[in-house]
């Protein structure tokens, strides 16, 4: 299992389109794979769950990754929510 913190610097955090960006690439890996914010955790790999979480620019969260391509799920993760418009 894989944690790391990472910042959202994406300007209108995980909404819409880039929820839908962070889902799909979620989908890419085989780990499983949860966001956690303040105690609250959240299937990365699907919106609801993702959008329920009302992430904005400026909040940390913990990615979370459990499987045979979980280094990497965690990492490419956290640097989608890095960049300013959440596209890679």
């Amino acid at each position: 299992m894989v944690k790391k913190d990472a910042v959202v610097n994406i300007e209108v955090g995980l909404h819409a389109r880039p929820a839908t960006f962070f889902i799909q690439k979620s989908n890419e890996f085989k780990s499983s794979i949860w966001v956690e914010k303040e105690e609250r955790r959240v299937n990365a790999k699907s919106l609801l769950g993702v959008l329920s979480l009302g992430i904005v620019q400026g909040t940390t969260v913990t990615l979370i990754a459990d499987g045979s391509d979980e280094k990497e799920a965690v990492e490419a993760l956290a640097a989608l929510i890095a960049t300013s418009n959440g596209e890679l």
